[in-house]
């Protein structure tokens, strides 16, 4: 007698995106309690896609210890077959929960696919050993890694895709998060024969110092115009975006006060600087559309368009 097979529930992806985002950022996990339910939930499968990527790509655990990869190009084809079903088949199970994860995601959000394979080009120039040679080239990379996420998350937020300037806001937290997460990584990155910094700010003989807080101030930048596109989100929405610009934030601003000292040990946000920034933003969140008001984007990288 042939057997029904049965597939993971909803609640049930939903919980194991849960624990992927507790393994692989308490950062972003704190900000995203304050979330609505709904968007709270698409935020972990969104994370649990995107961390089973990179981890993919990466040779990582929930984002921790990096090893040699030999297979990297069979790696990328997994990740490209594998989102594709995802997009091609709301209805199928993909059997990994991360990639279902994505499934659910996109279908319940109507999600447009070209966020989801600008982040997988991402994915490709980390995979082909992709390196940077002016600051325009950062900014691109940073887009495809994390810009593109921040567009897919004003999405879950109930952002309209056609609402190109807050999609543009959104980007620019995306790319302020990945500029702190480079300036934290300068020394691991290193150690694993990666680098992210242009080849004309090397040229120009700048020590890691001056490097990390040359991207803490782009950084800063990015972060300070993303703050304008809260205006247009829900309350709960609002407050957790201020929260996650506060606490990324503030690993930027870390990295360069501690100098050297920087990347001898994983810079890090103390619970109790998080539980500050949590307060701070909800208060930020109440006056936003006078504390930032809709001021032009200048001077700042724009993402590519259709």
């Amino acid at each position: 007698m042939a057997q029904t097979v049965q597939f993971p529930s909803r609640a049930a992806i939903v919980a194991t995106a849960h624990e992927a985002i507790a393994r692989g950022s308490r950062s972003f996990g704190a900000a995203s309690r304050l979330f609505g339910r709904a968007t709270r939930e698409r935020a972990w499968l969104l994370y649990a896609w995107c961390r089973r990527c990179d981890d993919l790509a990466d040779g990582q655990d929930h984002g921790h210890g990096a090893v040699p990869i030999a297979d990297i190009g069979a790696r990328f084809a997994t990740i490209r077959a594998c989102t594709e079903a995802a997009l091609r088949a709301p209805q199928q199970w993909i059997g990994d929960p991360a990639f279902d994860a994505l499934r659910i995601v996109v279908h319940e959000t109507a999600m447009p696919h070209r966020f989801v394979w600008d982040l997988v080009e991402g994915f490709a120039l980390d995979a082909a050993g992709w390196r940077p040679t002016d600051e325009a080239d950062l900014l691109r990379y940073c887009y495809h890694v994390a810009g593109a996420v921040g567009c897919m998350m004003a999405v879950i937020m109930g952002v309209d895709p056609r609402d190109g300037a807050t999609l543009n806001r959104a980007c620019d937290l995306g790319i302020a998060f990945q500029l702190g997460n480079i300036a934290r990584d300068l020394a691991d990155d290193a150690d694993a024969g990666r680098c992210y910094v242009p080849a004309g700010w090397l040229a120009q003989g700048l020590s890691r110092v001056e490097v990390a807080k040359r991207l803490a101030e782009r950084a800063e930048a990015y972060g300070e115009s993303a703050r304008a596109g809260t205006r247009t989100l829900s309350f709960a929405s609002a407050w957790a975006v201020l929260a996650a610009a506060g606490i990324y934030g503030e690993i930027a601003r870390r990295v360069v006060a501690q100098g050297d000292c920087a990347w001898l040990r994983r810079v890090r946000v103390p619970a109790w600087s998080k539980l500050g920034w949590i307060v701070r933003a909800w208060v930020q969140t109440l006056g936003r559309r006078q504390l930032y008001p809709e001021t032009p984007r200048r001077g700042l990288w724009t993402r590519p368009k259709e």
